[in-house]
């Protein structure tokens, strides 16, 4: 992951960092439950000409993408704290390759998100306006 940290970051900006990390490792090893475990269970994902969806959506798309490798990065672009919710704008890259036959396939662009600490004291992703276009080649 590539994402400027600033020179004083608070607890809950470093946690928050951290999410986003544990977010593209466990995308890339197709940890699934960990992945889930990131968000909350009203998660709402909004995509460019897609209805809003929430965490079993993302769950059941994301089972059917076993048979596909991913790698990716992310680069927080800015962070801010507010109490117990926090948003991040972020510029992500990605590259989805299928097991069998196929060209890659990269994505890139950026998500808003709206991040939320819960009852037990975690991070946990809320809200994500993905707007990432898959790039021509």
């Amino acid at each position: 992951m590539n994402h400027a940290e600033p020179l004083q970051m608070t607890d809950d900006e470093r946690a928050i960092r951290e999410l986003v990390d544990a977010w593209m490792v466990s995308s890339k090893a197709g940890d699934l439950p960990a992945v889930l475990d990131l968000m909350t269970d009203d998660v709402v994902f909004m995509t460019p000409g897609g209805t809003p969806f929430g965490k079993a959506a993302f769950a059941a798309v994301s089972e059917g993408m076993k048979s596909v490798s991913l790698e990716g990065r992310s680069e927080i672009q800015e962070l801010k704290v507010f109490g117990d919710w926090a948003y991040l704008r972020n510029y992500v890259e990605m590259t989805v390759t299928p097991s069998d036959v196929g060209a890659p396939a990269r994505r890139s662009g950026y998500t808003l998100t709206i991040l939320r600490k819960e009852a037990d004291g975690r991070w946990r992703l809320a809200r994500d306006a993905n707007l990432m276009a898959t790039e021509k080649s």
